[in-house]
């Protein structure tokens, strides 16, 4: 893979950042943003138990989805208390995502200010994400088409984006929005995966406080390094083209697939990962 730095900064205004990378669609890492928040001090896992401590939270894993099953389900379920207590005690896979403060902590949208950025964010879903100190999360990107304002706390993590037309070098699963189940973006087999060593993207180490803008469509890869948590913020599509092709992915795309999944089951998803291999294979004979 060809990983180059990604445009660091300590500071941006709303006009810098508009032209040189929100209208672009080009990612940048804003050192420290969230420490500018009054009350950044209670964005630690200790505020989190305090304040949802006995709230029953889904967990997962770093195993693939089960090929027969329609949905992702949890692997475990407890109290987002315990579930603390446990990543900070222990190396542990386990992570929480897509939590939605609104509905689970809303004591917490006193304790942020949104950027002013010319984002034009979706206030209804800033959206908590969790992982333990081994948690990692397929190579995807977000089926809705959000620009993402993406902050880190309490604890290290490695990004890696790839703009989205990079993803037929990543092995992209058709009628999906990840990539292969077996491809190891921490140590990739370059012999199984030839075409990956033509991917063209850019390798992130956050820091608590930091903001990564990752604009919509990116392909992206997380992996916790040390127990933490993180806020998205989303800006849906406003653009014709995109908010089609938006609407094309959830309505079509995915519910085309489920189907699919539904009425062959592992052969259907087989079939994708062949296919995928397949596709991105043949894009070798262009190099």
């Amino acid at each position: 893979m060809y990983l180059s730095q990604i445009d660091t900064v300590d500071k941006i205004d709303k006009k810098e950042f508009l032209e040189k990378y929100f209208k672009p669609k080009k990612p940048v890492l804003i050192r420290g943003l969230a420490k500018t928040w009054n009350a950044y001090e209670k964005w630690n896992l200790n505020y989190i138990a305090q304040q949802a401590g006995d709230q029953i939270v889904d967990l997962y894993d770093n195993k693939p989805a089960d090929p027969n099953k329609a949905t992702n389900e949890p692997v475990a379920k407890m109290k987002m208390r315990e579930y603390i207590d446990l990543i900070k005690r222990e190396p542990s896979d386990l992570r929480i995502f897509f939590f939605i403060i609104t509905d689970k902590i809303p004591e917490l949208l006193k304790n942020f200010s949104y950027p002013d950025l010319g984002f034009k964010y979706f206030k209804r879903i800033p959206t908590l994400f969790f992982g333990g100190s081994e948690a990692r999360v397929l190579m995807h990107y977000d089926i809705d088409l959000a620009d993402l304002l993406h902050f880190q706390f309490e604890g290290r993590k490695r990004v890696l984006l790839f703009p989205n037309d990079q993803g037929v070098y990543l092995y992209k699963v058709p009628l999906s929005v990840h990539t292969v189940y077996n491809l190891n973006y921490e140590t990739p087999d370059m012999g199984q995966f030839p075409a990956l060593k033509f991917a063209r993207g850019y390798e992130i180490f956050m820091e608590p406080g930091d903001a990564l803008f990752m604009p919509s469509g990116y392909w992206h890869f997380n992996r916790y390094l040390e127990p933490g948590f993180s806020i998205s913020l989303r800006s849906f599509p406003s653009a014709p083209g995109r908010l089609i092709r938006m609407l094309k992915e959830v309505f079509v795309m995915r519910y085309t697939d489920k189907i699919l999944r539904k009425i062959f089951k592992k052969k259907w998803v087989n079939y994708k990962q062949r296919r995928a291999f397949e596709k991105s294979n043949e894009t070798l004979k262009n190099h």
